[in-house]
C-alpha cells in the first residue's frame, strides 16, 4: 500500500493502489476492476473525500484537451487539469472562466464536484458553469449526462463529490479573455459593514479579510479593466509576517490578540491590473485548517459579529482571518446556494494548532443563523442534517444508487452521509 496525506495535512489514508492513467482506456479498466475507488485532484480538500484502501486515482496526466464550440461561449475541458493549467491554456484561446477563487491548484473535476466558488453577488460556483459531463461509470462504461441526455445523472453530477463516476472531460461556460483591476485596502470594520450593499452592488467582486481580535479589515474588489501590460507581482499579499506571527502564536497561544491589531494599519492602499487568470488565484504558502460556511446573506453580518465576539469573549487563539464573500443562488441539488443569494464565511485556523474544538462550536453559531457548510471543508453534518438542509436529499441518493449500486465511488465517509444506510434512514 502506499500514502497519501492532503494539503493540509490532517488526513491520510492507505489506499491500496495509487495510479495515474494516461489513456481512456487505462482508467477504464482500473476503475471497472477495483473494488473501491476515489479520484483525488490537489487534495485541498480539508474532509475525508478523497480517503480510500481502495484505488486513488488522480487524473493529471489523463490524455485530452480543449475543444470549443463555434462561438467559444462553451468548452469541453480535460475534467483533471488543474485550475492552473486549464485557465492558462483558455487564456492562450482568448477565454476566461467566468470565476474563479483565491487558489488554482486543485483540478476542475475536484473544485466542481465540491462547490467550489469565488466571490460576486451576481455570480455562482464554479458548479454553475458546468453544461455537461463525460463520465466512466463504475463498470468502466463511458455515459456522458447533460440538461437534454441522462437529465437526472447530470442534476446530480453538477455537484456530486465524486459518487456517480469519474469525470473525465467537462464541457464549461467561458468567458472572452478579460483583465482584471484589484485593489486591497485598509478600512474599519464598521465602516466596511456601513458601507456593504453599495460596495456588494457596485463592484463585480467584493470580499474582506478580517482578524478576530483586529478591528481594520482587509478589503479587496475586482473590476474588469482594460490592460495595463505585463502583470509585474502575482500575489495580492505578503505573507512573511503572517506566517511569523503564525509560528509565534503556535508557542505562545495567548500572544495571538496581543499582535492581531497590529498585523493590519490603517491606510493600506494596493493596486494592480492583469489578466483574469493571474489576478484570481493568489499564494496562500501558510499551511491552514479551514471551515466555511454559506449563510442567507441578511445572516451574513449577524453571523460574522457572533463568531467574533465569542472568540474574544473566551480569548481563543485563533490565528487566520476570517473571510467574508458574497455567492449567487443556484438550483443544484446539493449545493449550499440552493436556497438563496449567500454570504460565505470562511474560518482558518493554523495547521499547528489545535482546530477541531473550535470549529465544532463555531459550527454551531454557523448553524444558528441557517449556514450550510462547504462539501470540502471541515463540517460534522450527518445523514439526517443533509435530508434537513437539502430538499432534494432523496433524489440525489436516488440517482447516486442507481449509478453505483455496489457504492464503489464511496468511502466511509461518504457512505455514512449518502449511501444505503443513510438512504434507509431518511426514509
Amino acid at each position: 500500500m502506499s500514502a497519501w496525506s492532503n494539503w493540509s495535512g490532517s488526513v491520510s489514508a492507505q489506499p491500496a493502489t495509487i495510479a495515474t492513467p494516461k489513456t481512456l482506456d487505462d482508467l477504464a479498466a482500473i476503475v471497472s476492476g477495483a473494488r473501491k475507488v476515489r479520484v483525488v485532484g490537489a487534495g485541498h480538500s480539508f474532509m475525508p473525500l478523497c480517503e480510500t484502501d481502495g484505488a486513488l486515482i488522480s487524473l493529471s496526466e489523463l490524455e485530452g484537451d480543449l475543444t470549443f464550440n463555434a462561438d467559444k461561449t462553451r468548452v469541453w475541458a480535460p475534467a483533471g487539469w488543474s485550475l492552473a493549467k486549464l485557465t492558462e491554456r483558455l487564456w492562450a484561446e482568448g477565454a476566461s472562466l467566468i470565476n474563479q477563487g483565491d487558489v488554482n491548484p486543485q483540478s476542475l473535476a475536484g473544485a466542481i464536484s465540491t462547490g467550489t466558488h469565488g466571490t460576486g453577488a451576481m455570480l455562482g460556483s464554479l458548479s454553475t458553469a458546468a453544461r455537461a459531463f463525460r463520465l466512466v461509470m463504475a463498470d468502466g462504461a463511458i455515459k456522458t449526462c447533460s440538461a437534454t441526455e441522462n437529465p437526472e445523472l447530470f442534476q446530480a453530477q453538477r455537484l456530486s463529490l465524486g459518487m456517480l463516476g469519474v469525470a473525465v472531460q467537462i464541457e464549461i461556460d467561458v468567458l472572452p479573455a478579460y483583465h482584471l483591476e484589484e485593489r486591497v485596502e485598509s478600512h474599519p470594520l464598521d465602516a466596511v459593514e456601513e458601507r456593504w450593499a453599495e460596495l456588494a452592488s457596485s463592484n463585480r467582486h467584493v470580499e474582506f479579510f478580517v482578524f478576530p481580535f483586529g478591528d481594520q479589515a482587509i478589503l479587496k474588489t475586482l473590476n474588469p479593466a482594460p490592460s495595463e501590460g505585463p502583470l509585474e507581482r502575482m500575489t495580492d499579499m505578503d505573507e512573511r509576517a503572517f506566517r511569523t506571527l503564525c509560528d509565534l502564536c503556535a508557542r505562545f497561544p495567548f500572544l495571538t490578540g496581543v499582535l492581531q491589531p497590529r498585523l493590519v494599519k490603517p491606510g493600506i492602499r494596493q493596486r494592480r491590473v492583469g489578466p483574469a487568470y493571474q489576478i484570481f488565484p493568489s499564494e496562500r504558502t501558510v499551511r491552514f485548517e479551514e471551515m466555511e460556511y454559506e449563510l442567507p446573506r441578511a445572516a451574513g453580518w449577524a453571523a460574522l459579529r457572533d463568531v467574533i465576539a465569542w472568540i474574544r469573549k473566551k480569548r481563543l487563539p485563533v490565528t487566520f482571518p476570517f473571510e467574508f464573500r458574497l455567492t449567487a443562488a443556484d438550483d443544484i441539488w446539493l449545493s449550499p446556494f440552493h436556497a438563496g443569494p449567500c454570504a460565505s464565511i470562511s474560518m482558518h485556523q493554523y495547521a499547528r494548532m489545535p482546530w477541531r474544538d473550535l470549529f465544532a462550536e463555531a459550527e454551531m453559531i454557523f448553524r444558528s443563523h441557517g449556514g450550510r457548510p462547504h462539501w470540502a471543508k471541515r463540517h460534522t453534518l450527518t445523514a439526517s442534517d443533509i435530508d434537513a438542509l437539502y430538499p432534494n436529499a432523496a433524489r440525489f441518493r436516488a440517482v447516486r444508487a442507481d449509478a453505483d449500486p455496489e457504492g464503489k465511488f464511496l468511502n466511509a465517509h461518504l457512505a455514512a452521509l449518502f449511501g444505503a444506510e443513510a438512504r434507509r434512514a431518511a426514509a
